[in-house]
C-alpha cells in the first residue's frame, strides 16, 4: 500500500467518529462571550489599539493559548483510541502493513482536524463580527486578507506543538497520562514566549505569534519582529524529531 492508501483508510475512519462535532464546541466557547460581551471590546484600557483589531485579538487569545492545543490533545487521544477499540490495532498489525506509513497518515489526518478547526473558528469570528457589528453599529469585521493570513500563521505554527503531542499520544499507553501531560504542557507557554528560550518550546508557538499580531496592533505593548532564528530551524528539527521518534514507537506496545 502506498501512503495515499493509508489516508484515505483513515479518512474513512473519521465518519464513524464525533471528532468534528468536538471541534466545535470549543470555538463556540471562544466567540460566543464575544458576542455577548460586545460593548466591552471599546474599553481597550488606554491601550492605542482599534476596537476591531481589540475584537479579534481577544477572540482568537485563548484559542491561541488554550483551546487549540487542547483540541490537539484530544484528537491525538481519539485518534490513537480508534485502533485500541476491538483490538483493532492487533488486527492492523497483523497485516502486511507499514507502521511507518500508517503513523505518518495518521499525523496528517490529526493536521487535518486542525485545519477545519481552524475553519470553524474564521467562520465564528467572521458571524460573531457580524452580530457584534450590528449589536453596537460598529463595525468590528477586519480584511478577510488579514484574517485568514494570520489564522494560517497560527495553524502553521501549531505543527510542531502537533508533531509532540502525537509522539507523546503514539508513546504512552494510558490516554489519561497523555492527555494529562499534553495539558500540562500548555499552561508555562505564556510564561515562555517571554523568555529567550521561547523557540525551544513549541506549545508557545500559536500564542507567541498571536501576541506579535497584537504588538502590531497596539504599538508600544509587545514586540513587532518574529525572531525566525533559531526559530524556525528548531521548530523544524523538533517536528522531523517527534515524528521520527512516533514511527518508531508507534504499535511497539502491541507488538511487544
Amino acid at each position: 500500500m502506498n501512503f495515499f492508501s493509508y489516508l484515505t483508510m483513515e479518512l474513512k475512519k473519521l465518519k464513524r467518529s464525533k471528532i468534528l462535532l468536538l471541534l466545535c464546541i470549543p470555538v463556540l466557547m471562544m466567540w460566543l462571550p464575544s458576542i455577548i460581551n460586545s460593548e466591552k471590546i471599546f474599553d481597550t484600557q488606554q491601550i492605542p489599539i482599534t476596537p476591531e483589531h481589540n475584537f479579534f485579538i481577544q477572540g482568537f487569545m485563548g484559542m491561541a493559548w488554550f483551546m487549540i492545543p487542547a483540541s490537539l490533545i484530544i484528537c491525538v487521544v481519539l485518534l490513537t483510541q480508534t485502533e485500541h477499540r476491538s483490538r483493532g490495532i492487533l488486527k492492523m498489525l497483523s497485516l502486511p502493513v507499514d507502521t511507518k506509513k500508517l503513523c505518518l497518515a495518521k499525523f496528517v489526518v490529526l493536521l487535518l482536524l486542525a485545519g477545519i478547526q481552524m475553519l470553524m473558528t474564521i467562520a465564528a469570528y467572521t458571524l460573531s463580527a457580524f452580530l457584534a457589528s450590528n449589536m453596537q453599529d460598529y463595525s468590528f469585521l477586519l480584511e478577510p486578507s488579514y484574517v485568514w493570513s494570520a489564522v494560517f500563521r497560527l495553524y502553521v505554527a501549531a505543527i510542531p506543538m502537533a508533531a509532540v503531542f502525537w509522539m507523546l499520544g503514539t508513546f504512552l499507553k494510558s490516554p489519561v497520562f497523555s492527555a494529562g501531560l499534553g495539558l500540562a504542557s500548555i499552561v508555562p507557554s505564556v510564561l515562555m514566549i517571554n523568555t529567550k528560550v521561547w523557540w525551544a518550546y513549541p506549545m508557545s508557538y500559536p500564542f507567541y505569534l498571536l501576541m506579535v499580531e497584537y504588538g502590531k496592533a497596539a504599538k508600544g505593548v509587545y514586540e513587532t519582529q518574529i525572531t525566525w532564528l533559531p526559530w524556525l530551524p528548531a521548530a523544524i528539527i523538533i517536528t522531523i524529531i517527534s515524528l521520527a521518534v512516533s514511527c518508531i514507537g508507534f504499535g511497539r506496545m502491541e507488538r511487544s
